[in-house]
């Protein structure tokens, strides 16, 4: 982990509300594993808490990384205002990321992704698609207006789309996809999935005992080092016992957590 003033060198509007902020500096040298995030200090002297936003695409050759982000709450809406050549505090990369070592070349992979958990996912598939294996992304949105990357992700493997009011793709949901995609490839390698804590658990309860299934969880953060416990869940073996999402996630591995 380390603490840099990147600086911002575009900022795009890629669907509604939804923006792809590309970031330069020596930090990214240090970004190695997919899933992990960075942590913004968004430069308004009233916003203390930085925000922590996964990392969508990193490219080591130009020292610049891409984050996705949805502009909703007051510090993202100000990070969607910022003008390129702004420098902006960022620290990590922070938390556990997915793991890709048992996945080798011709393996079915699943990747599913829902809204804003859809943007990890991009550099997973990089990395997967490295490796050779045959991706196949399951994402959802709530309609057409909020999709995003879709010849990126194309280009990488199969991708399978879902809208809620069926406005563009399938109609239905993630777990309508897996079902779908289950029919052809009844037994993938490994399940990767980011989302909200619906989608992950339809991804546990479609695959109870498939020994790798990781679920990257969506929590409020605080300090993202794991030192305030803002961001801690149950433990699923022992419920009494809390994981803190930040440093022993994002990604934790199927049945480690109550989600």
């Amino acid at each position: 982990m380390k603490q840099e003033m990147m600086v911002m060198t575009k900022q795009v509007e890629i669907a509604e509300n939804i923006f792809e902020l590309t970031l330069q500096g020596k930090l990214v040298q240090e970004m190695n594993q997919p899933g992990q995030f960075i942590h913004i200090r968004v430069p308004r002297s009233d916003l203390l808490l930085r925000r922590p936003i996964s990392l969508a695409n990193i490219s080591k050759e130009n020292e610049t990384c891409q984050i996705i982000y949805r502009a909703e709450g007051e510090g993202t809406k100000v990070l969607s205002q910022l003008e390129e050549g702004t420098k902006i505090d960022c620290l990590g990369p922070l938390g556990n990321g997915f793991n890709i070592e048992e996945v080798v070349e011709n393996d079915v992979v699943f990747l599913v992704g829902g809204g804003i958990g859809v943007p990890p996912l991009y550099e997973l598939g990089k990395k997967l698609a490295e490796k050779k294996a045959k991706i196949i992304f399951m994402h959802g949105f709530a309609n057409k207006n909020a999709i995003f990357y879709e010849k990126e992700f194309s280009d990488l493997g199969v991708l399978m789309l879902a809208t809620d009011d069926g406005s563009y793709g399938y109609k239905g949901h993630t777990g309508d996809l897996m079902n779908k995609a289950l029919k052809v490839h009844p037994n993938p390698k490994a399940i990767y999935a980011c989302g909200p804590s619906g989608l992950l658990k339809s991804v546990e309860m479609t695959f109870p005992n498939h020994p790798h299934v990781y679920l990257s969880m969506e929590e409020r953060m605080a300090c993202g080092i794991g030192a305030c416990y803002a961001c801690v869940c149950p433990s699923k073996k022992d419920p009494t016992v809390n994981k803190k999402v930040c440093d022993e996630g994002p990604v934790f591995k199927s049945g480690e957590v109550i989600i």
